[in-house]
């Protein structure tokens, strides 16, 4: 397979936690392409792809994309383009990186938008897939329904369900309920013959085994995804300091194995990052504060979606809509 396009310089912890998770990648049999600065240092015999820009997380991401173009996230996306890479991952600015992979790449024919699908964990289930995650604050119905049918392609391919439950996220169960948009969308979701469109759903089911996708606009989206990272933070933080008092140590000692794999399943550098689905090509976007551990799995994520042709099966289902 065509190496993954690694941003060397994206995120909080970059280059070295980048640099560091990009390494065991390679051990692992994965083949990277670093893409970054000619004096990029610590590259352990890994490739290089020159790109002499960066984008800061605070610059604005059009804008950046255009008037930076040899930027790390731009050369990725035309690497990606160009068949020199298989996929492209970058923890640096989200917006850049989307319109990097939108103006680069370009989309799938007859999607109207890509969208952003992030898998929220389940404990002792799959995750469900929550999409759009933040590329498209404003939306219409139809575009949901589209992010109904990448998101079942997406749930299908990654986690083996063979037909996914599709939630409409809104703040009540009855088809009823929601603003013009989410009415409108219900509608068309419960005509698409395509789709298991089980209806309204609440953010109280996004981390149940009722729902395997739920789908909404970026901006609510991005909200919820935020709101449940924080609190799951809170919550185990909390957990450890309260088991962590030393009355309590032979107690924690012993329920610590479980807990920890509890944690595990928290844990976003579990997963790796989002995809952005309906680009033209296959484009993880990790966590800023991404460790080596989340850029190994996101990496490994892009290896998967690779060879499952995930661009393909969201091609297919479209066409066949």
């Amino acid at each position: 397979m065509l190496p993954v396009a690694v941003d060397a310089l994206g995120g909080d912890k970059a280059p070295a936690e980048i640099l560091a998770g990009a390494k065991q990648a390679h051990a692992e049999g994965i083949p990277v392409l670093l893409v970054g600065p000619a004096d990029l240092s610590d590259c352990g015999g890994l490739p290089l792809h020159v790109a002499s820009e960066f984008i800061d997380m605070h610059e604005e991401p059009a804008n950046a994309v255009r008037t930076k173009k040899d930027s790390t996230l731009v050369v990725s996306a035309e690497l990606v383009r160009d068949g020199k890479a298989s996929a492209m991952i970058s923890a640096g600015n989200t917006g850049a990186t989307m319109a990097s992979a939108l103006l680069r790449m370009g989309r799938i024919k007859g999607v109207k938008r890509p969208a952003i699908a992030t898998p929220i964990p389940v404990p002792g289930s799959t995750p469900t897939v929550m999409l759009d995650a933040g590329a498209n604050a404003e939306v219409e119905a139809e575009w949901l329904t589209q992010f109904a049918l990448m998101g079942s392609v997406y749930a299908k391919a990654r986690f083996g369900i063979a037909q996914p439950k599709v939630g409409l996220l809104s703040i009540g169960e009855e088809p009823g309920k929601g603003d013009s948009l989410r009415k409108e969308a219900y509608e068309l979701l419960s005509d698409a013959s395509h789709i298991n469109f089980i209806g309204n759903v609440e953010g109280r089911d996004i981390m149940t085994e009722d729902v395997d996708v739920v789908v909404t606009d970026g901006f609510t989206g991005n909200v919820a995804l935020k709101t449940l990272e924080g609190t799951m933070r809170t919550i185990v933080k909390a957990l450890f300091t309260a088991i962590g008092a030393p009355e309590y140590k032979e107690h924690a000692d012993a329920i610590m194995p479980a807990l920890l794999g509890l944690y595990a399943q928290f844990d976003p550098d579990t997963y790796g990052g989002a995809i952005l689905l309906g680009t033209d090509g296959v484009c993880i976007i990790s966590h800023g504060s991404s460790s080596a551990r989340a850029m190994l799995n996101g990496i490994k994520v892009a290896k998967e979606m690779v060879e499952c042709d995930m661009v393909g099966l969201i091609a297919e289902a479209v066409a066949r809509t």
